[in-house]
């Protein structure tokens, strides 16, 4: 009985990727490369008009000691929440730059053979201007067997992006959702407690974007937005003081990366209470303490005059009695 079949995927985004397959028998990377090989690109950019086509190239590379067929693929790319670069698995449907590249369904190699394998991008007439993202991968499928003796298949896929950019006006904007605030308060008196901030960013125009946000002096990068892509961004916690109602400015910028290009930074403003519970308490105990020390002395004060008083009045007993 045939299992789950299972995909993982690396997109290199980085030096050249390898990747095993689960029997641990099967190496290889792929790469992009010009007609006579790997050109040493980490991701391919293309520019091209609504309508054209292009020729390219990718390497792939059979570091195994043993003959292996490679599937061939091309799928639209996204990037996670955790801002990493992959793309759609074989059981999601393409429908946009993914859908653009013909390649060959998969390629035969030899131990320790490269062969470079030429794809077409073809973008329709009627392509939105701006970045389209997917990714080619070469893939080796394995089959291992439970202790149930079920089977499972793995695609085990290693890849690459391919970034292409329609031709026309590019428009970078992004969209912020609305900004939250929540303060933790701190348990020393000396120590300020700390707000941390929760929003979610868009790109909401036709370019990538690295989008970055700033609280006060602290700017933390939040990666890159594809266009239509939305992010939920949690701030670390930032030091505040308690001081009742705090209002404080979160902006977030974004730019083209590798471009002087950038979007309107937005900027939101957003209030929270941060009641100094911990002070306020410390200053009503220091006040019942001086409270009671004063009623203390009023008392030892009254106790002295009576006793000062008896006295007087025992003197003025004895002298009449003398007398």
């Amino acid at each position: 009985m045939a299992g789950l079949i299972v995909a993982a995927a690396a997109i290199a985004a980085a030096p050249p990727v390898l990747a095993d397959d689960t029997a641990g028998s099967v190496t290889w990377s792929v790469t992009p490369a010009s007609a006579e090989g790997a050109d040493g690109r980490r991701v391919m950019q293309v520019e091209i008009d609504p309508g054209q086509r292009v020729t390219e190239h990718l390497a792939v590379k059979n570091f195994s000691e043993s003959e292996a067929t490679f599937a061939l693929d091309a799928a639209d790319g996204y990037y996670t929440e955790t801002g990493r670069f992959t793309m759609l698995p074989a059981d999601r449907t393409s429908v946009d730059a993914g859908t653009w590249i013909t390649i060959e369904p998969s390629v035969t190699l030899a131990p320790r053979e490269t062969r470079v394998v030429s794809f077409e991008i073809v973008v329709p007439p009627n392509a939105t201007p701006g970045d389209h993202a997917a990714g080619v991968s070469a893939s080796v499928r394995s089959t291992s067997a439970g202790a149930d003796g079920t089977k499972v298949g793995v695609d085990s896929r290693v890849g690459f992006r391919v970034s292409t950019r329609v031709t026309g006006e590019l428009a970078p904007a992004v969209g912020v959702g609305e900004v939250r605030a929540e303060y933790t308060p701190s348990w020393n008196l000396f120590a300020p407690g700390s707000i941390t901030y929760a929003y979610t960013a868009e790109n909401t125009g036709n370019t990538a974007l690295a989008v970055a946000d700033a609280v006060e002096s602290t700017t933390t990068e939040r990666g890159v937005l594809l266009p239509g892509e939305s992010r939920d961004v949690r701030t670390e916690p930032q030091p505040a003081w308690p001081l009742f109602l705090l209002t404080k400015d979160v902006t977030v910028d974004a730019a083209v990366p590798d471009s002087m290009l950038a979007a309107t930074p937005v900027t939101q403003s957003v209030t929270v209470w941060a009641v100094p519970w911990l002070h306020l308490a410390a200053a009503v105990g220091l006040a019942l303490i001086v409270a009671a020390a004063a009623s203390g002395r009023r008392r030892s004060r009254r106790r002295l005059d009576d006793l000062v008083a008896r006295a007087r009045e025992e003197g003025r007993r004895e002298a009449v009695e003398v007398s």
